[in-house]
């Protein structure tokens, strides 16, 4: 089991500010960081595009998308339903993380 310490980190941020929480997703040289977020279910997530260069989230089964974000925006998504959410950057499609909600 590959434990990335990015996942740990959002973890704990998540556990201590509660279920109705907000939590950010940064997208920083063509990567999403942290890769693999745990959020309760309520939780909102709120992905930042650091990059110079455009990029999407895009769900790989179509339950949410954005539109391009240029440097500096934003796009934020609440995850009402337990699941694991699978997206990518439709840009750069190379770029994939994923959202599990329990």
């Amino acid at each position: 089991m590959k434990i990335v310490a990015g996942v740990i980190v959002a973890l704990l941020t998540v556990a201590h500010v509660g279920a109705a929480s907000s939590v950010a997703v940064g997208i920083e040289e063509f990567k999403f960081t942290p890769p693999v977020l745990a959020v309760p279910v309520g939780t909102t997530v709120t992905w930042i595009n650091h990059d110079e260069e455009p990029h999407t989230i895009t769900s790989a089964n179509g339950a949410f998308g954005s539109t391009g974000l240029s440097q500096e925006d934003t796009f934020a998504q609440t995850f009402i339903r337990p699941g694991r959410y699978e997206y990518f950057c439709a840009l750069h499609p190379h770029m994939k993380a994923i959202v599990i909600v329990k």
